[in-house]
């Protein structure tokens, strides 16, 4: 008795899946750029300006500017600098099923991170500038905190230039 056609769509489409592979692999490297990183690190602080502001454009801009800045840069020659590593250690953390919330270090700093950025919001919206300043900075600091404990935990280094001369 023959079996029942597979309901899942990388089964009926062997390609699916491996261009949904070279997908994401492409995402990666290309977010990897340490402009990639930066710019995305710095990009909160002008979205909560344009809240602050009431500025439409800035705003939608910013938005925009998060969508596309994970591949908005070319893949980097060498990635064994502080910007590339953390998103190299949040690919290999991901990977590992390690998660992003939860009562566990470091996951526990994203969690802290919700009322932060909630207060940070609300402190903009009310056109509050010591509130919106200190809950910018504390969203900052909480993030940067958790990615840099991600990157010592994974161990993540990164490669060289001479990388490539060496495989």
């Amino acid at each position: 008795m023959d079996s029942p056609p597979s309901t899942d769509p990388a089964a009926a489409s062997p390609s699916a899946s491996g261009l949904r592979d070279r997908f994401e692999a492409a995402f990666w490297e290309r977010h990897a750029s340490p402009w990639s990183a930066g710019t995305r690190i710095l990009v909160y602080p002008v979205l909560m300006y344009a809240v602050y502001r009431r500025d439409r454009r800035l705003f939608l801009a910013a938005v925009a500017f998060i969508a596309v800045n994970p591949v908005l840069f070319p893949r980097p020659a060498r990635t064994d600098n502080y910007l590339s590593r953390i998103v190299l250690a949040e690919r290999a953390w991901l990977d590992a099923g390690r998660g992003t919330m939860g009562l566990d270090y470091p996951n526990v700093l994203n969690l802290l991170n919700v009322p932060v950025t909630l207060y940070a919001v609300v402190s903009a919206i009310r056109r509050r500038p010591v509130g919106t300043l200190l809950g910018t900075l504390g969203v900052m600091v909480l993030k940067l905190w958790w990615v840099d404990a991600v990157v010592k935990e994974t161990g993540v280094t990164g490669r060289g230039p001479d990388a490539d001369s060496a495989e």
